[in-house]
């Protein structure tokens, strides 16, 4: 090669490189940017739900909400927001790094076409739109199917279409043949430009004009197409701007070879155990999660100790003896993990130990029988316990047992205050029915200063209270008003 032929090619080259080097560098600038907003729509998202939390708890607490029940159903939703936004974080943290898994169930299709759009009426309603589910009239009863995945890509894809129409109509369209399931999500709304199409589906992207100006952080979209292709579907945009968008998903969807069984009928709420009193050690810094899960076990007839650290952990449990120990991994300074390797080596397998944390365990141990996520239902701690401990459960639906917690607890006063102590808790039957939070505190500790007998009670509603369990606070109140009569 010529040595001008050689010059050439190397500055070729060079600039090839630069180009590269140009590309690159203005593909990292624009992720940067795009995690910055989506930081921002997080921010947003996450304040939104938090003010209403706080909000209406100083209410609870001031003794200023009117409506105790319906602020409670206010701050539970907005949790239930936060646990989805994190859900959401979660998954894409789960899709990028191939962790996640599906389950195969037979589920009842209609049914769950059904309940999906129930589910998303009235926030249709809200914007008077028409939700509408266009089915065929024979489709199979049963198909097989990861119902909370597939459940999680429509309900995306039919709130968007609600989010991003404001007259009109969003029609979920079902079609069903030779096992392939079609899903067609068609909106009247604002439509998405062609130059958008793409980005629309890409992780902390979120478009311009109207759409912009919308509230939500980008995940949506991107999680539900990569549910679609974990799941071994497609999905399709087809879309006019302003005149509306029409998602399409297309997934196997195989029938059983028979029906399955029918599932147990719904049991009602649990009231208490049967057998011998269990003895539970709660272990965690946190103090409003010790006061939220001794109001939910105290009132079954649990007897309930609290540690907030290591040591007073391992001393409660050498003095008690407790039959199930429910420990968080994150205890301040101290370590959940190696607390739990103590208790192991100090009480044997005999006791039962079940780690509670925000975060999954990279492995199970052996210093340990079950892990619970948080957040968690209240179910699902039950049911964890009821497995660990072997025990019954008595629920509302069952047999009459001979008495309650809350009647168990009544006896313990003493005949002399008894009059008086029923006194204290027909008000704070009245104050229950009306929410005033702060007079119940005050008629509580009014009781707790008429014996050290009544302590033991007025811990008991202080834990209801505290959980906001007003039922199982009016239920121990009745039951030594009743008997204090």
């Amino acid at each position: 090669m010529m040595p001008g032929r050689i010059s050439n090619w190397l500055r070729g080259e060079g600039e090839a490189s630069l180009d590269q080097l140009r590309a690159a560098r203005d593909a990292a600038e624009a992720a940067n940017e795009a995690k910055t907003r989506f930081l921002a729509n997080v921010a947003h998202e996450i304040r939104s739900p938090l003010n209403a939390i706080y909000g209406y708890a100083q209410l609870i607490e001031r003794g200023e909400g009117r409506d105790a029940l319906a602020a409670a159903r206010v701050i539970r939703r907005s949790a239930e927001h936060l646990a989805h936004l994190v859900e959401g974080l979660l998954d894409i943290a789960q899709v990028e790094g191939g962790a996640m898994t599906l389950t195969r169930e037979a589920i009842r299709f209609p049914e769950f076409l059904d309940q999906l759009v129930a589910m998303l009426d009235l926030q249709a309603q809200a914007k008077g739109l028409a939700l509408v589910l266009e089915r065929p009239e024979r489709l199979p009863e049963f198909v097989h199917a990861d119902p909370k995945r597939l459940r999680q890509v429509l309900i995306n894809l039919l709130a968007n279409a609600i989010k991003f129409t404001d007259a009109g109509s969003v029609t979920l369209k079902v079609d069903y043949r030779n096992e392939l399931a079609t899903f067609t999500v068609i909106d009247t709304g604002i439509g998405i430009a062609p130059e958008d199409a793409e980005r629309i589906f890409a992780p902390f992207e979120r478009v311009g004009g109207p759409a912009a100006e919308r509230p939500g952080v980008g995940l949506g979209l991107a999680i539900t197409q990569a549910l679609v292709h974990i799941m071994g579907g497609e999905i399709r945009l087809d879309s006019t701007p302003g005149q509306g968008s029409r998602f399409t998903v297309r997934l196997m969807l195989s029938q059983p070879l028979s029906p399955p069984s029918e599932p147990a009928p719904e049991a009602g709420a649990v009231t208490g155990y049967v057998g011998r009193e269990r003895w539970v050690l709660l272990v965690d810094d946190d103090a409003e999660h010790l006061a939220v899960v001794r109001g939910l076990l105290e009132p079954l007839g649990f007897q309930v100790s609290t540690a907030s650290d290591a040591d007073t952990a391992l001393a409660l449990a050498a003095q008690s003896q407790p039959d199930l120990v429910l420990c968080d991994v994150a205890l301040g300074d101290d370590n959940g993990w190696e607390v739990a390797a103590q208790l192991r080596r100090r009480h044997g397998a005999a006791l039962r130990i079940v780690m509670l944390s925000g975060e999954a365990p990279l492995a199970q141990g052996p210093d340990h029988d079950s892990f619970i996520m948080k957040p968690f239902a209240f179910d699902t701690l039950l049911d964890c316990v009821a497995d660990q401990l072997g025990i019954e459960w008595v629920r509302a639906s069952g047999e009459p047992r001979a008495a309650t917690p809350e009647a168990r607890a009544a006896p313990r006063l003493p005949l002399v205050i008894a009059p008086v102590a029923a006194a204290h808790c027909a008000e704070i039957e009245r104050l229950v029915r009306i929410g005033h939070v702060r007079a119940i505190e005050t008629e509580i500790d009014a009781l707790a200063a008429l014996a050290p007998e009544a302590g033991p009670l007025a811990e008991r509603m202080r834990a209801a209270l505290d959980s906001f369990d007003l039922k199982a606070l009016a239920g121990l109140a009745k039951a030594v008003r009743t008997i204090g009569a």
